[in-house]
């Protein structure tokens, strides 16, 4: 294995513009989190109550449910409570590879471009003991609200890689020891019939066109998840936490 450089942090792409998070699980996630600057919380009384030892000292705003509707997007699903925060410092594919032993999983996607697939993704990654996931930087969401919002606090905690070149990324997992998975219809192994220990990435696609011809052409092996003739293909992720889910009960007891 090569050795790794120690590189920097690079900074998000929205710069040091300040983001809204919203959602109990997202925002106490982000409270949490010592590596996220909280500017200020905005919560309804109920919430501000419910969750004072959470919130501490941080900077609060009592508002109503309305105000909150008018501050967010259209359609932010709120729960009464949300943060303006600082944007997280985007890691390296190094800095999962620093968290990765000998049994180790990542999360790759191919252009899955909806916010809420993602954060999903980053949901299962978390609860199923991902190291992290990898997007490409274009046609994949921000890491913001409505992502935050259904990653429930995952995002916090689970490394979210944007990568220039997913197949060059996907090289360098290979030359880390990872065996590269991906999933397509086209598959000629079922994901059960794998042995997944050791290093494992499962790369996913996007909805309906599915992994690009480069990004399989990277994979060292395609494989199917097999699902009844009444559904002949899962969301993405919910296939994404079928293969996370079926690693984990693969991976040594510890």
């Amino acid at each position: 294995m090569r050795p790794r450089p120690n590189r920097p942090h690079r900074q998000s792409r929205t710069g040091n513009q300040s983001i809204w998070i919203f959602g109990r699980h997202a925002v106490l996630a982000a409270l949490a989190n010592p590596d996220r600057r909280i500017e200020r919380v905005f919560a309804t009384k109920e919430m501000a109550d419910s969750h004072a030892a959470a919130i501490g000292k941080t900077a609060m705003t009592i508002t109503s449910r309305e105000d909150l509707n008018q501050r967010l997007p259209n359609g932010s699903v709120h729960q009464g409570i949300a943060a303006l925060v600082a944007p997280l410092e985007e890691p390296g594919i190094e800095d999962i590879l620093g968290r990765c032993g000998d049994n180790a999983l990542v999360l790759a996607l191919d252009q899955v471009s909806d916010p809420h697939n993602v954060g999903a993704i980053l949901r299962s990654a978390a609860a199923f003991g991902a190291a992290g996931a990898i997007v490409t930087d274009r046609h994949t969401p921000s890491d913001t609200g409505t992502l935050a919002k259904s990653a429930s606090g995952a995002l916090e905690v689970v490394p979210l890689v944007r990568a220039v070149n997913l197949a060059r990324t996907l090289d360098q997992l290979k030359e880390a020891g990872f065996w590269t998975y991906g999933l397509a219809e086209s598959g000629d192994t079922k994901i059960g019939d794998l042995d997944l220990k050791g290093r494992t990435c499962i790369v996913l696609g996007a909805e309906g066109e599915g992994l690009r011809r480069l990004t399989a052409d990277k994979c060292d092996r395609l494989v199917t998840i097999p699902t009844s003739n009444a559904l002949s293909a899962l969301n993405v992720s919910n296939a994404a936490a079928v293969a996370a889910y079926e690693w984990a009960r693969q991976r040594p007891a510890v």
